[in-house]
């Protein structure tokens, strides 16, 4: 980290200038004051005021006089001591700017000096604590915020109060006068003064501390407060939908902290997958928040194109770099109803899914803020969904697995009899039975699919889903980022490991239909039932009951059972599915995810233990169901392994699990697999099965796990300095 230094901390240009303030005449959001006993459940006092805050897209709630948590980073190790990063903010640019092309065109000549270069900047939230990359030369010609001197809070705090002290100073004050401070509607006046109709030659450079992740400062709430507004356990409490995320997610289901100073600024945006999204201001002055309810989202885009054409036109995804803040007032004329939020410290602001926010700090300060997903949400996390993948907008969480996770838990609870589980039967009831939230969410996922797969049924073989298909790592359509928790189409020929969603199946490649599979997490059959179960069905209940309870059993197995490398493998003790819809081929289009690593083995630097497409590390061994090559009609599990075969290299053996006689071992991992497919294929002739086809190919790689992308990565971990020299120089040539 670069520390604060006299050189980078530039001079205060700027000057107050009342005359022309500018403060948008907007109706004010509303203001909640839970009593203590409302504030002991904060889900339920979130559901309680969501039909009179949501049309308005934001609100304060102002916590019980009792409610006062220590603020951690006041400790004297954090204060004084821990550094962070900022962002430079040019505010009078954040609106009324040039699109960077035509900067680019322009003739030289004398320019306005610019403390700070622009460079590019992503609002993606990533789900793991790795640094934003450094920007490329082409990635500095989009707008944004560069990044700032580093600072300890205290640092900070002063640097903070000398900008504002200087920036508003007046010069009439007389001697021994009480120090002055501009009021909130002052500096809420100045604020749009400058974003609006800043001089020509007027230049007002802000720092923000923004988006800082748990790793940099901690949380400002101390880890053993247990209530629910302590804002780290907020998305995972029971009834949360975000409980169902195993990931923690930095930003989203992890807290981020910001720090903040006078005019720093968070622009117009809407939370991923149009989240509910939460902020406690622990320490310092206020931020005054925007809203747009979610309602009137599109009009707010369309305002905002309408206004900043040429803008949209170079970046027509501008609202997602967060970059551009917009004038309230113009809103307004417009027609976008608009609603303002004064939180100070110790103090809520709750934002309502897809609902426009934006907003300043009117001086230094330090907040908190997570999203939220109650069972509401849901609906508004499917429109999400699909918008990102019209987009090709990666996701930051799989909707299906938290809308899946929810209905899980409601079947779970509804089919309770007795003990504490009947209060949460009672709640999960209000958003279960017919025509409630979280059915129509569910019979939604449904129809949408249906319709999807009933277009690809004559063309492409339906199959059942490995249930850890996507445990070690989110699917995602390789056309368009979408999901695959649900739903995934690929091809066992051209395409071992890449997928499709269902509306791109048909893209994916254009081999034969013999070839072409969709795997179904859930039949459409299923679905339907568990709709039927949620509205009370009983005998659908009961089904579902029993499944609930397999699917919890096996994920606690697989979290006891664990992996260092956090790959992604299937393991299923029970039969395979027998339906007729699912029952051929049904593993031979999850092995690309089916491969359970045992043991990654030792690199073995010499001749024949790599080629071009995988390295063989001499003791490797995973393990993966296919066909039982004594009986067809069953699934078994294999052995898989590589053995050392002196000068002649690796030595490769495939075993039956259950039957260690059944050996197929050669020099090669292809030929291997392929005198398995062999076995296999004449058994099934000699018994005449009518519902389960011989298989023209196999892939060898692929059987043994050397095609997993988790499995690839822990084996090229094994060799850091790049000696297996075959597999590097033609992975680096990009023909892998």
């Amino acid at each position: 980290m670069a520390a604060a230094s006299e050189s980078q901390i530039k001079e205060v240009l700027g000057r107050w200038d009342p005359a022309k303030a500018r403060r948008p005449d907007i109706e004010e959001a509303p203001v909640f004051h839970p009593t203590p006993k409302e504030f002991e459940d904060t889900l339920a006092y979130i559901a309680k005021i969501r039909p009179l805050a949501e049309p308005f897209g934001i609100c304060r709630i102002v916590p019980p006089v009792n409610w006062s948590p220590p603020f951690r980073l006041k400790e004297k190790c954090i204060w004084e001591d821990k550094k962070f990063h900022t962002r430079v903010q040019n505010v009078e640019l954040l609106q009324n700017r040039e699109p960077m092309t035509q900067k680019k065109k322009k003739p030289k000549g004398r320019k306005r000096k610019r403390s700070f270069a622009r460079v590019g900047s992503s609002s993606k939230r990533r789900p793991t604590s790795d640094p934003a990359p450094v920007s490329s030369p082409e990635e500095e010609e989009k707008f944004g915020f560069s990044s700032g001197p580093d600072f300890t809070l205290e640092e900070f705090d002063k640097y903070a109060q000398r900008f504002k002290d200087t920036y508003f100073d007046r010069k009439e004050g007389e001697a021994g006068e009480t120090k002055w401070s501009p009021s909130i509607e002052e500096i809420e006046g100045e604020y749009w003064r400058i974003v609006e109709h800043a001089a020509a030659d007027e230049e007002v450079g802000v720092l923000y501390g923004a988006d800082l992740e748990n790793k940099v400062l901690g949380s400002g709430f101390e880890s053993g407060e247990a209530s629910g507004w302590n804002l780290n356990n907020l998305p995972r409490l029971s009834g949360s939908v975000l409980s169902f995320e195993r990931r923690d997610i930095s930003g989203v289901v992890v807290p981020w902290v910001y720090v903040g100073m006078c005019f720093s600024t968070f622009c117009w945006h809407v939370e991923d997958h149009h989240l509910y999204s939460i902020n406690y201001n622990h320490y310092g002055e206020p931020k005054v928040w925007y809203g747009v309810p979610g309602t009137h989202a599109t009009a707010l885009e369309k305002a905002m194109r309408k206004h900043l054409p040429d803008l949209f036109e170079e970046t027509p995804d501008l609202l997602h770099e967060i970059v551009t803040q917009f004038s309230p007032s113009i809103l307004k004329d417009e027609g976008v109803p608009v609603y303002r939020a004064v939180q100070r410290a110790g103090e809520y602001v709750l934002t309502f899914p897809r609902a426009y926010h934006a907003g300043f700090n009117a001086g230094f300060n330090c907040a908190e803020a997570v999203n939220v997903a109650t069972v509401d949400w849901l609906s508004h996390g499917l429109n999400a969904v699909e918008l990102l993948s019209r987009e090709n907008k990666k996701t930051s969480l799989s909707h299906d697995k938290l809308l899946l996770g929810a209905a899980y838990d409601a079947v779970r609870f509804l089919s309770a009899a007795s003990g504490d589980e009947i209060g949460e039967s009672l709640s999960w009831r209000s958003f279960s039975d017919k025509n409630m939230t979280l059915t129509k969410a569910v019979e939604t996922r449904l129809r949408l699919e249906e319709g999807r797969i009933e277009a690809l049924r004559n063309r492409f073989r339906l199959v059942k889903m490995g249930e850890y298909f996507d445990w070690g790592c989110e699917r995602e359509c390789v056309k368009c980022s979408y999901d695959l928790h649900l739903t995934a189409s690929g091809c066992i020929r051209c395409s071992p490991g890449v997928y499709a969603c269902a509306k791109h199946a048909k893209q994916l490649c254009s081999c034969e239909g013999k070839y072409r599979y969709v795997l179904l997490r859930h039949t459409v059959d299923e679905l339907r039932s568990l709709v039927s179960a949620l509205e009370g069905g009983t005998e659908d209940l009961k089904t579902w009951d029993s499944m609930v309870k397999e699917i919890c059993s096996e994920t606690q197995k697989r979290g006891r059972r664990g992996f260092d490398l956090n790959l992604e493998f299937q393991v299923d003790d029970g039969e395979s599915d027998n339906t007729p819809e699912t029952r051929h081929d049904a593993s031979m289009m999850n092995f690309a995810a089916d491969v359970e690593p045992i043991n990654l083995g030792l690199l073995v630097f010499a001749k024949f233990w790599c080629n071009n497409h995988a390295i063989f590390p001499k003791g490797f061994k995973s393990r993966v169901k296919f066909y039982n090559v004594k009986d067809p009609m069953r699934m078994s599990y294999y052995i898989s392994e590589v053995l050392d075969g002196g000068r002649m290299g690796p030595f490769f053996r495939v075993t039956l699990e259950e039957s260690q006689n059944e050996t197929f071992s050669t020099f090669s991992a292809q030929n291997c697999w392929e005198m398995v497919l062999e076995r296999v294929n004449e058994e099934i002739k000699k018994r005449q099965e009518r519902n389960i086809y011989t298989l023209e190919s196999i892939n060898g790689l692929q059987m043994f796990g050397f095609l997993s992308p988790s499995i690839i990565q822990g084996i090229e971990a094994l060799d850091p300095n790049h000696r297996q020299v075959d597999y590097w120089n033609h992975k680096r040539q990009g023909v892998r």
